[in-house]
Order: C-alpha cells, then structure tokens, then sequence
C-alpha cells in the first residue's frame, strides 16, 4: 500500500474514531474502548476492500460484514457515517428512543448493517451461514466477521469454527480482535481464550496474526485469505483498546462507559491532533 493511500485510511479511521467519541458522549453510555480497537479494520474494508455501494446498501452482489462484538457498534457506525452509508449527524442520536442507531447493530434500519448483532458468539455464526449461501448459490462475494477476544469465550464460536472449517468455507474471513481486556478485566483474569491462533489452527483454519492497526498488515492478511482455497481464514488483530485516545488506551474502566463532556473535549482534540499531524 502506498504511502499516500495509507495516511487517506488513517485520515478516514481518525474521522471514525471522532464519532465513536461523540456518539458515546452523546448517549452517556455505551462502548468507546472496544470500538476505538477495532475501527482500522473496518476502515480497511469498508474503503479499500470491501465490494459495497453506499447508494445501494443492499445490492445482491455485495460483501457482507458482521460485527459479531455488536457492542462495538459506535466504530460501525463511524465507519458507516463517514462512508457515506447515513449523515454523520446521526450519530449525535447514538442509543436515543427512537433513534435509527441503537446500543448494537439493527439490520432492519440501518444503511450498511448485514446483521443484528449483539448476543455474543452468534455473528460468526450467521457469518459462516452467509458464506455457506454464497457457496451453494454460486455466488462470489466474500464474507468478513469481526470477533471480540472475551467474546471467543463463548462456545458458540468454536461451534462456529468447526462448521466452516467442516465446509471450507474459503469465502469467511474473521478478525479476532485482541485487545486482552473484556468487561470488567484482562483475559487472564476474568477467563482467557488463548492462544486464539493455536485454536483457531486445531479447527483447520487458515491463521494470520497481526498488528491490527497497521494497514500494510491488514492488507496483505486479506490478501493472504483469498489467495487460501480449502479452508476459512482467521486474522489475530493484536490491538489496543482504547487506541488513539491517550486516557483510554489499555484502561478497561472504558470498555462500557461514555466520556464526559470534558473527557470527550479532550479526546476530540487529540484525534484533531492525530489528523493535523498526518
């Protein structure tokens, strides 16, 4: 990737990222640190990689993404904004009655979501039934999913894994997103899934780990997936919750709480900062 295009992604994952501040300041509530880990993925494939079309959100022929830690619904949502799936003003409604943007993702009201997410190890799920589809129709969009690290503690997921390895589903591609901290702890304390990558192998997957806000390592790893034909691909994202905001960076008191208005003038600043300095 070159470097012009690589400082256009970081630009647009600073913008995201903007909105997951303001969106949870908004609402008070919600959760900013497992969101700010995991929005360079989205970046990537929302505007390098993924075949969408923000004019027609559900066009046939499209990728699919499922954000199975649906509680990171605010990068989603960034993400979507800044895209161009709905204004950005929206996301000042975050988790308001009424609103079209809700705690977790809403298929049925929002531009770009391919799924409802929210209860734990079920969008890998719906993901491998997605790929499955694709198969048997004929059909040749690819499927992306994104798990969190404390939510591959649900048994739903190796279930998962063990069925789209079963079916070689060559078309799925999951990110794990490791940041090493869930609701209320590291995984070493409340209760570690590791090794993902060794797991993830012993269920014949195709495994990839990386620095997951390193666009360079995103890429390549999706390059990698659809270069492997017989089995589904897991990507290791090594991140940092709470990435690009000082304050919250490795703090898990952030994994389910809204910033202040002081605190989001403060990491709005910051992410302006981040922006200039590109």
């Amino acid at each position: 990737m070159n470097e012009q295009r690589k400082i256009e992604l970081k630009k647009y994952s600073l913008e995201a990222k903007k909105q997951i501040i303001i969106g949870t300041n908004c609402a008070k509530s919600g959760h900013p640190g497992g969101s700010l880990s995991c929005t360079e993925i989205l970046t990537y494939l929302y505007f390098d990689k993924m075949n969408i079309d923000p004019k027609n959100p559900d066009k046939a022929d499209r990728d699919r993404l499922v954000l199975s830690k649906g509680h990171a619904a605010p990068a989603l949502y960034g993400v979507l904004a800044v895209r161009g799936f709905f204004p950005v003003e929206e996301i000042k409604q975050l988790r308001k009655p009424y609103a079209m943007l809700q705690g977790h993702p809403d298929k049925k009201h929002i531009p770009g979501v391919d799924m409802s997410s929210g209860s734990l190890g079920q969008g890998i799920s719906a993901a491998a039934g997605m790929a499955l589809s694709a198969k048997h129709f004929g059909d040749d969009y690819r499927v992306y999913a994104i798990i969190g690290d404390g939510e591959s503690e649900e048994g739903q997921v190796w279930e998962a894994a063990m069925f789209a390895a079963h079916k070689r589903l060559n078309n799925l591609t999951v990110f794990a997103d490791l940041n090493n901290l869930q609701i209320d702890g590291t995984l070493d304390e409340v209760n570690s899934p590791l090794p993902l990558d060794k797991k993830f192998e012993a269920f014949n997957w195709n495994v990839i780990v990386i620095d997951g806000h390193d666009f360079d390592q995103i890429e390549a790893a999706v390059a990698a997936a659809e270069k492997c034909t017989d089995k589904p691909t897991a990507i290791i994202a090594n991140t940092v919750k709470g990435k690009d905001v000082s304050f919250m960076e490795n703090q898990v008191n952030w994994h389910g709480a809204g910033p202040n208005d002081e605190q989001a003038a403060e990491a709005l600043a910051e992410l302006d900062e981040r922006i200039a300095a590109l």
